[in-house]
Protein backbone atom coordinates (compact mmCIF):
# COMPACT_ATOMS: atom_id res chain seq x y z
CA UNK A 1 0.00 0.00 0.00
CA UNK A 2 2.90 2.38 0.94
CA UNK A 3 4.69 1.85 -2.51
CA UNK A 4 1.38 2.42 -4.53
CA UNK A 5 0.70 5.49 -2.53
CA UNK A 6 4.17 6.85 -3.25
CA UNK A 7 3.53 5.87 -7.10
CA UNK A 8 0.39 7.95 -6.87
CA UNK A 9 2.29 10.99 -5.33
CA UNK A 10 5.41 10.54 -8.29
CA UNK A 11 2.67 11.11 -10.89
CA UNK A 12 0.95 13.54 -9.03
CA UNK A 13 4.22 15.50 -9.18
CA UNK A 14 5.40 15.17 -12.58
CA UNK A 15 1.79 16.35 -13.69
CA UNK A 16 2.28 19.18 -11.19
CA UNK A 17 5.18 19.99 -13.20
CA UNK A 18 3.64 19.17 -16.37
CA UNK A 19 0.95 21.81 -15.92
CA UNK A 20 3.30 24.68 -14.87
CA UNK A 21 5.24 23.93 -18.20
CA UNK A 22 8.30 23.58 -15.62
CA UNK A 23 8.92 20.20 -16.72
CA UNK A 24 10.63 21.28 -20.11
CA UNK A 25 9.98 24.85 -20.50
CA UNK A 26 8.92 26.17 -23.93
CA UNK A 27 11.82 28.79 -23.53
CA UNK A 28 14.10 26.21 -23.97
CA UNK A 29 13.04 24.44 -26.71
CA UNK A 30 15.76 26.31 -29.44
CA UNK A 31 18.41 24.40 -27.06
CA UNK A 32 16.46 21.36 -27.57
CA UNK A 33 17.50 18.01 -29.79
CA UNK A 34 13.72 17.40 -31.94
CA UNK A 35 13.50 14.16 -30.11
CA UNK A 36 12.89 16.33 -26.83
CA UNK A 37 11.52 19.44 -28.76
CA UNK A 38 8.85 17.11 -29.72
CA UNK A 39 8.13 15.90 -26.01
CA UNK A 40 8.07 18.96 -24.66
CA UNK A 41 5.58 20.29 -27.25
CA UNK A 42 3.45 17.23 -26.31
CA UNK A 43 3.60 17.71 -22.41
CA UNK A 44 2.93 21.77 -23.28
CA UNK A 45 -0.64 20.38 -24.63
CA UNK A 46 -1.52 19.28 -21.10
CA UNK A 47 -0.43 22.71 -19.60
CA UNK A 48 -2.44 25.18 -18.65
CA UNK A 49 -4.33 27.84 -16.03
CA UNK A 50 -2.23 30.19 -13.85
CA UNK A 51 0.20 27.75 -13.05
CA UNK A 52 1.64 28.18 -16.82
CA UNK A 53 1.85 31.63 -16.44
CA UNK A 54 5.17 33.63 -15.66
CA UNK A 55 8.86 33.28 -16.22
CA UNK A 56 10.34 29.36 -16.35
CA UNK A 57 11.52 29.67 -12.79
CA UNK A 58 8.47 31.40 -11.46
CA UNK A 59 6.23 28.86 -13.11
CA UNK A 60 9.03 26.10 -11.16
CA UNK A 61 9.37 27.66 -8.07
CA UNK A 62 5.21 27.42 -7.55
CA UNK A 63 5.09 23.70 -8.89
CA UNK A 64 8.31 23.17 -6.01
CA UNK A 65 6.59 24.70 -3.04
CA UNK A 66 3.68 22.63 -3.25
CA UNK A 67 5.90 19.31 -3.88
CA UNK A 68 7.04 18.81 0.03
CA UNK A 69 10.41 19.80 1.53
CA UNK A 70 12.71 17.03 -0.64
CA UNK A 71 11.16 19.63 -3.75
CA UNK A 72 11.82 22.82 -2.14
CA UNK A 73 15.74 21.43 -1.18
CA UNK A 74 15.65 20.72 -4.73
CA UNK A 75 14.83 24.12 -5.62
CA UNK A 76 17.21 25.66 -3.12
CA UNK A 77 19.93 24.24 -4.92
CA UNK A 78 19.19 25.51 -8.21
CA UNK A 79 19.00 28.62 -7.04
CA UNK A 80 22.96 28.85 -6.29
CA UNK A 81 23.35 28.27 -10.33
CA UNK A 82 23.13 31.63 -11.76
CA UNK A 83 26.35 30.76 -13.99
CA UNK A 84 24.34 27.79 -15.33
CA UNK A 85 20.75 29.08 -15.44
CA UNK A 86 20.41 32.33 -15.56
CA UNK A 87 20.33 35.47 -13.14
CA UNK A 88 16.52 35.70 -13.57
CA UNK A 89 15.98 32.19 -13.41
CA UNK A 90 18.15 31.65 -9.86
CA UNK A 91 16.23 34.89 -8.60
CA UNK A 92 13.06 33.37 -9.48
CA UNK A 93 13.80 30.51 -7.32
CA UNK A 94 15.72 32.11 -4.36
CA UNK A 95 12.27 32.85 -2.60
CA UNK A 96 12.50 29.21 -1.79
CA UNK A 97 15.16 29.79 1.31
CA UNK A 98 13.26 31.37 3.67
CA UNK A 99 10.04 32.98 2.15
CA UNK A 100 7.40 30.54 2.41
CA UNK A 101 4.33 30.62 4.12
CA UNK A 102 4.63 30.98 8.01
CA UNK A 103 1.98 28.87 10.87
CA UNK A 104 0.44 31.01 13.28
CA UNK A 105 2.74 32.07 15.93
CA UNK A 106 0.45 30.71 18.62
CA UNK A 107 0.49 27.16 17.47
CA UNK A 108 4.52 27.45 17.19
CA UNK A 109 4.67 28.91 21.04
CA UNK A 110 2.63 25.67 22.00
CA UNK A 111 5.33 23.73 20.21
CA UNK A 112 8.33 25.14 22.34
CA UNK A 113 6.10 24.87 25.60
CA UNK A 114 5.68 21.10 25.19
CA UNK A 115 8.70 20.47 23.41
CA UNK A 116 10.75 22.32 26.43
CA UNK A 117 8.61 21.35 28.90
CA UNK A 118 8.12 24.85 30.36
CA UNK A 119 5.93 27.85 30.08
CA UNK A 120 7.57 29.40 27.53
CA UNK A 121 7.56 32.82 29.53
CA UNK A 122 10.14 30.92 32.06
CA UNK A 123 12.87 30.67 29.25
CA UNK A 124 11.80 34.17 26.95
CA UNK A 125 10.89 37.70 27.61
CA UNK A 126 9.25 38.50 24.50
CA UNK A 127 8.62 36.30 21.87
CA UNK A 128 8.21 37.33 18.21
CA UNK A 129 6.14 37.03 15.16
CA UNK A 130 8.06 34.55 12.18
CA UNK A 131 11.04 36.07 10.46
CA UNK A 132 11.72 33.34 8.09
CA UNK A 133 9.81 30.40 7.26
CA UNK A 134 11.65 27.67 5.27
CA UNK A 135 10.32 24.03 4.16
CA UNK A 136 10.90 22.09 7.32
CA UNK A 137 10.64 25.42 9.94
CA UNK A 138 10.32 28.84 10.56
CA UNK A 139 12.49 31.33 13.10
CA UNK A 140 10.93 33.54 15.50
CA UNK A 141 12.46 36.43 16.61
CA UNK A 142 13.43 36.22 21.10
CA UNK A 143 14.43 38.29 23.95
CA UNK A 144 15.75 35.73 26.75
CA UNK A 145 15.22 37.12 30.57
CA UNK A 146 18.90 38.25 30.54
CA UNK A 147 18.18 40.36 27.47
CA UNK A 148 19.90 38.31 24.81
CA UNK A 149 18.25 38.82 21.53
CA UNK A 150 17.96 35.03 20.20
CA UNK A 151 16.76 32.98 16.91
CA UNK A 152 13.94 30.13 17.78
CA UNK A 153 13.54 27.62 15.22
CA UNK A 154 10.38 25.68 15.21
CA UNK A 155 9.47 22.45 13.22
CA UNK A 156 6.68 22.73 10.77
CA UNK A 157 3.31 20.80 12.00
CA UNK A 158 3.00 17.23 11.11
CA UNK A 159 6.28 17.79 8.97
CA UNK A 160 7.68 14.54 9.95
CA UNK A 161 4.74 12.50 8.56
CA UNK A 162 5.24 14.72 5.32
CA UNK A 163 8.70 14.51 5.08
CA UNK A 164 8.02 9.87 5.55
CA UNK A 165 6.09 10.61 2.27
CA UNK A 166 8.02 12.22 0.20
CA UNK A 167 10.89 9.64 1.46
CA UNK A 168 9.26 6.75 0.09
CA UNK A 169 8.09 8.84 -2.98
CA UNK A 170 11.73 9.58 -3.66
CA UNK A 171 13.01 6.04 -2.72
CA UNK A 172 10.57 4.56 -4.93
CA UNK A 173 11.95 7.66 -8.30
CA UNK A 174 15.56 6.17 -7.38
CA UNK A 175 14.15 2.40 -8.08
CA UNK A 176 12.84 3.29 -11.24
CA UNK A 177 15.36 4.92 -12.26
CA UNK A 178 17.39 2.31 -11.40
CA UNK A 179 15.26 -0.42 -13.56
CA UNK A 180 14.11 1.31 -16.27
CA UNK A 181 17.59 3.73 -17.43
CA UNK A 182 20.80 1.60 -17.44
CA UNK A 183 23.14 4.34 -17.43
CA UNK A 184 21.74 6.01 -14.60
CA UNK A 185 23.19 2.63 -12.40
CA UNK A 186 26.29 4.58 -12.52
CA UNK A 187 25.09 6.93 -10.53
CA UNK A 188 23.61 4.84 -7.97
CA UNK A 189 20.35 6.67 -7.96
CA UNK A 190 19.35 4.47 -4.52
CA UNK A 191 22.74 4.94 -2.28
CA UNK A 192 22.24 8.54 -3.52
CA UNK A 193 19.01 8.82 -2.27
CA UNK A 194 19.26 7.04 0.47
CA UNK A 195 22.07 9.73 1.49
CA UNK A 196 19.65 12.46 1.48
CA UNK A 197 16.49 10.54 3.30
CA UNK A 198 19.15 9.89 5.80
CA UNK A 199 20.24 14.11 6.08
CA UNK A 200 16.43 14.90 6.44
CA UNK A 201 15.49 12.52 8.95
CA UNK A 202 18.44 14.23 11.12
CA UNK A 203 16.91 17.52 10.28
CA UNK A 204 14.26 16.72 11.98
CA UNK A 205 15.75 16.53 15.84
CA UNK A 206 16.67 19.57 16.30
CA UNK A 207 18.86 18.31 19.41
CA UNK A 208 21.16 17.24 16.45
CA UNK A 209 21.17 20.60 15.01
CA UNK A 210 22.16 22.48 18.34
CA UNK A 211 24.89 19.88 18.78
CA UNK A 212 26.62 20.37 15.21
CA UNK A 213 25.91 23.77 15.20
CA UNK A 214 28.12 23.87 18.65
CA UNK A 215 30.95 21.41 17.28
CA UNK A 216 30.93 23.45 14.05
CA UNK A 217 31.19 26.53 16.05
CA UNK A 218 34.70 25.35 18.04
CA UNK A 219 35.95 24.72 14.61
CA UNK A 220 35.46 27.89 12.96
CA UNK A 221 36.47 29.85 15.87
CA UNK A 222 40.04 28.55 14.92
CA UNK A 223 40.07 30.65 11.32
CA UNK A 224 38.28 33.93 10.35
CA UNK A 225 36.28 32.74 7.42
CA UNK A 226 32.90 32.20 9.12
CA UNK A 227 31.52 32.05 12.49
CA UNK A 228 28.22 30.15 13.87
CA UNK A 229 26.02 31.54 16.34
CA UNK A 230 26.10 30.70 20.14
CA UNK A 231 23.86 27.67 21.04
CA UNK A 232 21.23 28.47 23.81
CA UNK A 233 21.00 24.70 25.38
CA UNK A 234 18.36 25.73 28.04
CA UNK A 235 16.18 26.38 24.41
CA UNK A 236 16.82 22.99 22.79
CA UNK A 237 14.77 19.93 22.39
CA UNK A 238 13.63 17.98 19.66
CA UNK A 239 11.12 20.17 18.09
CA UNK A 240 12.43 23.70 19.18
CA UNK A 241 16.04 24.85 19.01
CA UNK A 242 17.32 28.49 20.18
CA UNK A 243 20.43 30.63 19.15
CA UNK A 244 21.61 33.85 19.27
CA UNK A 245 21.00 36.27 17.07
CA UNK A 246 23.14 36.11 14.06
CA UNK A 247 24.31 39.50 12.88
CA UNK A 248 24.39 41.44 9.59
CA UNK A 249 21.94 40.60 6.99
CA UNK A 250 21.08 37.29 5.37
CA UNK A 251 22.36 37.13 1.87
CA UNK A 252 19.70 36.07 0.16
CA UNK A 253 18.22 40.02 0.79
CA UNK A 254 18.66 42.33 -2.36
CA UNK A 255 20.33 44.89 0.53
CA UNK A 256 22.83 42.13 1.69
CA UNK A 257 25.62 43.25 -1.03
CA UNK A 258 24.99 47.00 -0.75
CA UNK A 259 25.92 47.55 2.85
CA UNK A 260 28.37 50.58 2.88
CA UNK A 261 32.11 49.16 2.95
CA UNK A 262 31.65 45.88 1.91
CA UNK A 263 34.10 43.75 0.36
CA UNK A 264 33.01 41.36 -2.05
CA UNK A 265 36.03 39.72 -3.52
CA UNK A 266 37.41 39.27 0.13
CA UNK A 267 33.28 38.23 1.18
CA UNK A 268 33.58 35.76 -1.88
CA UNK A 269 37.11 34.21 -0.75
CA UNK A 270 35.61 34.03 2.89
CA UNK A 271 32.78 31.45 1.84
CA UNK A 272 34.88 29.02 0.05
CA UNK A 273 38.19 29.07 2.15
CA UNK A 274 35.79 28.61 5.41
CA UNK A 275 34.02 25.88 3.51
CA UNK A 276 37.55 24.15 2.85
CA UNK A 277 39.08 25.15 6.08
CA UNK A 278 36.17 23.03 7.69
CA UNK A 279 35.91 19.72 5.34
CA UNK A 280 39.89 19.53 5.20
CA UNK A 281 41.34 20.47 8.96
CA UNK A 282 38.38 19.23 10.48
CA UNK A 283 36.20 16.71 8.99
CA UNK A 284 33.23 18.40 9.09
CA UNK A 285 31.64 20.82 6.94
CA UNK A 286 28.01 22.86 7.19
CA UNK A 287 26.62 21.26 4.17
CA UNK A 288 23.94 23.63 3.30
CA UNK A 289 25.63 26.84 2.55
CA UNK A 290 22.81 28.09 0.21
CA UNK A 291 22.25 32.18 0.53
CA UNK A 292 19.02 32.00 3.29
CA UNK A 293 21.61 30.67 5.73
CA UNK A 294 24.51 32.99 5.33
CA UNK A 295 24.60 36.13 7.29
CA UNK A 296 26.89 38.79 5.89
CA UNK A 297 28.43 42.35 7.73
CA UNK A 298 30.84 44.53 6.08
CA UNK A 299 33.88 44.43 5.53
CA UNK A 300 33.65 40.64 4.88
CA UNK A 301 31.78 38.86 7.97
CA UNK A 302 30.22 35.62 7.75
CA UNK A 303 28.04 34.23 10.28
CA UNK A 304 26.20 30.50 8.64
CA UNK A 305 22.79 29.62 10.33
CA UNK A 306 20.69 26.03 9.78
CA UNK A 307 23.03 23.21 11.03
CA UNK A 308 20.30 20.52 10.26
CA UNK A 309 23.07 19.14 7.82
CA UNK A 310 26.20 18.42 9.05
CA UNK A 311 28.80 16.42 6.34
CA UNK A 312 31.79 14.72 7.76
CA UNK A 313 34.91 13.10 6.29
CA UNK A 314 37.28 10.30 7.13
CA UNK A 315 41.11 10.74 7.08
CA UNK A 316 40.99 8.70 3.53
CA UNK A 317 38.59 11.30 1.93
CA UNK A 318 39.64 14.29 3.06
CA UNK A 319 43.77 12.88 2.04
CA UNK A 320 41.45 12.61 -1.19
CA UNK A 321 39.99 15.79 -1.19
CA UNK A 322 43.35 18.15 -0.47
CA UNK A 323 45.26 16.08 -2.97
CA UNK A 324 42.58 16.17 -5.71
CA UNK A 325 42.49 20.09 -5.60
CA UNK A 326 46.16 20.63 -5.21
CA UNK A 327 46.82 18.38 -8.15
CA UNK A 328 44.33 21.05 -10.27
CA UNK A 329 46.16 23.50 -8.31
CA UNK A 330 49.50 22.75 -9.85
CA UNK A 331 48.19 21.39 -12.80
CA UNK A 332 49.61 17.68 -12.04
CA UNK A 333 46.69 15.55 -13.64
CA UNK A 334 49.27 12.62 -13.78
CA UNK A 335 48.82 12.86 -9.68
CA UNK A 336 45.10 13.62 -9.87
CA UNK A 337 44.63 10.50 -12.05
CA UNK A 338 46.74 8.57 -10.01
CA UNK A 339 44.86 9.54 -6.58
CA UNK A 340 41.76 8.41 -8.25
CA UNK A 341 42.65 5.05 -8.88
CA UNK A 342 44.52 4.56 -5.76
CA UNK A 343 41.34 5.79 -4.15
CA UNK A 344 39.65 3.09 -5.99
CA UNK A 345 36.93 5.70 -7.49
CA UNK A 346 38.14 4.97 -11.19
CA UNK A 347 38.25 1.05 -12.20
CA UNK A 348 41.86 -0.90 -12.32
CA UNK A 349 41.36 -2.09 -15.69
CA UNK A 350 40.81 1.93 -17.04
CA UNK A 351 44.17 3.27 -19.06
CA UNK A 352 45.64 5.80 -15.85
CA UNK A 353 47.33 7.71 -18.83
CA UNK A 354 43.93 8.19 -20.83
CA UNK A 355 42.35 9.28 -17.89
CA UNK A 356 44.85 12.07 -16.94
CA UNK A 357 44.61 13.09 -20.53
CA UNK A 358 40.66 13.54 -19.98
CA UNK A 359 41.38 15.77 -16.93
CA UNK A 360 43.93 18.11 -18.46
CA UNK A 361 41.29 18.44 -21.03
CA UNK A 362 38.94 19.85 -18.52
CA UNK A 363 41.54 21.80 -16.24
CA UNK A 364 43.37 23.97 -18.73
CA UNK A 365 40.44 25.59 -20.26
CA UNK A 366 40.04 26.95 -17.11
CA UNK A 367 43.21 27.99 -15.07
CA UNK A 368 43.60 30.88 -14.56
CA UNK A 369 40.78 32.30 -16.43
CA UNK A 370 38.07 35.13 -15.16
CA UNK A 371 34.73 32.96 -14.04
CA UNK A 372 33.14 35.32 -16.62
CA UNK A 373 34.61 33.47 -19.69
CA UNK A 374 34.25 29.87 -18.45
CA UNK A 375 31.08 28.22 -19.09
CA UNK A 376 30.32 26.24 -15.96
CA UNK A 377 27.02 24.45 -17.34
CA UNK A 378 29.59 22.84 -20.16
CA UNK A 379 32.52 22.28 -17.92
CA UNK A 380 29.93 20.45 -15.60
CA UNK A 381 29.02 18.29 -18.75
CA UNK A 382 32.32 17.97 -19.82
CA UNK A 383 32.90 16.27 -16.55
CA UNK A 384 29.90 14.05 -16.50
CA UNK A 385 30.77 12.58 -20.17
CA UNK A 386 34.40 11.87 -18.73
CA UNK A 387 33.07 9.40 -15.90
CA UNK A 388 30.54 7.96 -18.12
CA UNK A 389 33.56 7.03 -20.25
CA UNK A 390 35.96 5.43 -17.44
CA UNK A 391 32.67 3.43 -15.41
CA UNK A 392 32.98 6.03 -12.67
CA UNK A 393 30.28 5.25 -9.94
CA UNK A 394 28.68 7.81 -8.11
CA UNK A 395 30.61 7.58 -4.27
CA UNK A 396 27.61 8.02 -1.89
CA UNK A 397 30.24 9.29 0.92
CA UNK A 398 30.86 12.19 -1.34
CA UNK A 399 27.73 13.14 -2.11
CA UNK A 400 27.40 15.89 0.65
CA UNK A 401 30.44 17.23 0.00
CA UNK A 402 29.93 17.56 -4.14
CA UNK A 403 26.69 19.02 -3.64
CA UNK A 404 28.10 21.11 -1.13
CA UNK A 405 31.51 22.25 -3.41
CA UNK A 406 28.47 23.10 -6.12
CA UNK A 407 26.48 25.22 -3.81
CA UNK A 408 29.48 27.05 -2.37
CA UNK A 409 30.52 28.07 -6.04
CA UNK A 410 27.51 29.40 -6.60
CA UNK A 411 27.16 31.15 -4.14
CA UNK A 412 30.55 32.87 -4.05
CA UNK A 413 29.84 33.77 -7.47
CA UNK A 414 26.80 35.48 -7.25
CA UNK A 415 28.96 37.55 -4.42
CA UNK A 416 31.65 38.37 -6.75
CA UNK A 417 30.61 37.01 -10.37
CA UNK A 418 35.12 37.04 -10.91
CA UNK A 419 35.44 34.54 -7.93
CA UNK A 420 38.00 32.25 -8.93
CA UNK A 421 37.71 29.30 -6.90
CA UNK A 422 41.01 27.60 -7.60
CA UNK A 423 42.42 30.71 -6.70
CA UNK A 424 40.35 31.10 -3.35
CA UNK A 425 41.34 27.61 -2.66
CA UNK A 426 45.18 27.75 -2.93
CA UNK A 427 46.32 29.01 0.77
CA UNK A 428 43.82 26.19 2.28
CA UNK A 429 44.95 23.54 0.47
CA UNK A 430 48.48 24.43 0.46
CA UNK A 431 48.30 24.77 4.50
CA UNK A 432 47.03 21.36 4.66
CA UNK A 433 49.48 19.68 2.40
CA UNK A 434 52.08 21.46 4.28
CA UNK A 435 50.82 20.13 7.29
CA UNK A 436 49.89 16.74 6.70
CA UNK A 437 51.97 15.61 3.77
CA UNK A 438 55.52 17.08 5.13
CA UNK A 439 57.95 15.20 6.57
CA UNK A 440 57.44 15.26 9.87
CA UNK A 441 54.05 14.26 9.54
CA UNK A 442 55.11 11.44 7.45
CA UNK A 443 57.03 10.25 10.35
CA UNK A 444 54.43 11.38 13.07
CA UNK A 445 52.42 9.05 10.83
CA UNK A 446 55.05 6.14 10.90
CA UNK A 447 55.30 6.63 14.36
CA UNK A 448 51.80 6.38 15.71
CA UNK A 449 51.29 3.27 13.50
CA UNK A 450 54.38 1.71 15.21
CA UNK A 451 52.77 3.04 18.53
CA UNK A 452 49.47 1.16 17.81
CA UNK A 453 51.63 -2.33 16.94
CA UNK A 454 53.32 -1.79 20.27
CA UNK A 455 49.35 -1.88 21.93
CA UNK A 456 48.25 -4.58 19.93
CA UNK A 457 51.30 -7.37 20.62
CA UNK A 458 51.01 -6.01 24.29
CA UNK A 459 47.54 -6.73 24.08
CA UNK A 460 48.57 -10.07 22.47
CA UNK A 461 51.21 -10.85 25.26
CA UNK A 462 48.54 -9.90 28.18
CA UNK A 463 45.33 -11.72 26.86
CA UNK A 464 46.80 -14.34 23.90
CA UNK A 465 43.58 -15.79 22.06
CA UNK A 466 42.44 -19.03 23.35
CA UNK A 467 43.37 -21.86 21.21
CA UNK A 468 40.68 -23.15 18.80
CA UNK A 469 38.63 -26.05 20.02
CA UNK A 470 38.98 -29.19 18.59
CA UNK A 471 36.15 -31.67 18.60
CA UNK A 472 36.87 -35.45 18.45
CA UNK A 473 34.15 -37.45 16.56
CA UNK A 474 34.08 -41.36 17.45
CA UNK A 475 33.28 -43.56 14.81
CA UNK A 476 31.43 -47.27 15.39
CA UNK A 477 34.00 -49.94 14.23
CA UNK A 478 32.52 -51.35 11.46
CA UNK A 479 30.75 -53.90 12.57
CA UNK A 480 29.21 -52.59 15.57
CA UNK A 481 27.69 -50.44 12.87
CA UNK A 482 26.58 -53.16 9.90
CA UNK A 483 24.63 -55.08 13.22
CA UNK A 484 22.70 -51.84 14.11
CA UNK A 485 22.14 -50.92 10.38
CA UNK A 486 20.79 -54.70 10.46
CA UNK A 487 18.40 -54.11 13.97
CA UNK A 488 17.10 -51.27 12.58
CA UNK A 489 15.94 -52.80 9.32
CA UNK A 490 14.35 -55.92 11.19
CA UNK A 491 12.71 -53.63 13.78
CA UNK A 492 11.74 -51.61 11.26
CA UNK A 493 10.05 -54.82 8.88
CA UNK A 494 8.64 -55.89 12.45
CA UNK A 495 6.52 -52.90 12.26
CA UNK A 496 5.13 -52.92 8.99
CA UNK A 497 4.29 -56.37 9.69
CA UNK A 498 2.40 -55.44 12.87
CA UNK A 499 0.35 -52.97 11.22
CA UNK A 500 -0.69 -55.01 8.71
CA UNK A 501 -2.27 -57.55 11.08
CA UNK A 502 -4.09 -54.72 13.15
CA UNK A 503 -5.19 -53.10 9.96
Amino acid sequence: MQRLSAFVRLIGAGWRLVRADALVPKEVEPLLPPSAKLAGRLLRLFAGGRTRKGRPGERLARALEGLGPVAIKMGQFLSTRADIFGATFAEDLSHLKDRLAPFPTAIARAEVERSLARPIDSLYATFGEPVGAASLAQAHEATLLDGAKVAVKVLRPGIERRVAEDSATLRLAADLAHRLVPAARRLRPREFVEVVIRALDLEMDLRFEAAGCAELGEAMALDTHMRAPAVVWDGVGKRVLTLAWAPGVPLSDPKALEQEGLDRKALADNVTRGFLAQALDHGLFHADLHEGNLFVSAPAAITAVDYGIVGRLGPAERKYLAEILYGFLSRDYVRVAKIHFDAGYVPAHQDMDAFAQALRAVGEPVFGRDARQVSMGKLLAQLFEITALFEMSLRPELVLLQKTMVTVEGVARRIDPAHDLWAASDPVVRRWIARELSPVARMKELADEALRALKAMARYAEQPPAPPAVVVEKRPAWPWFLAGVAAAALAFAAGLGVASLLG
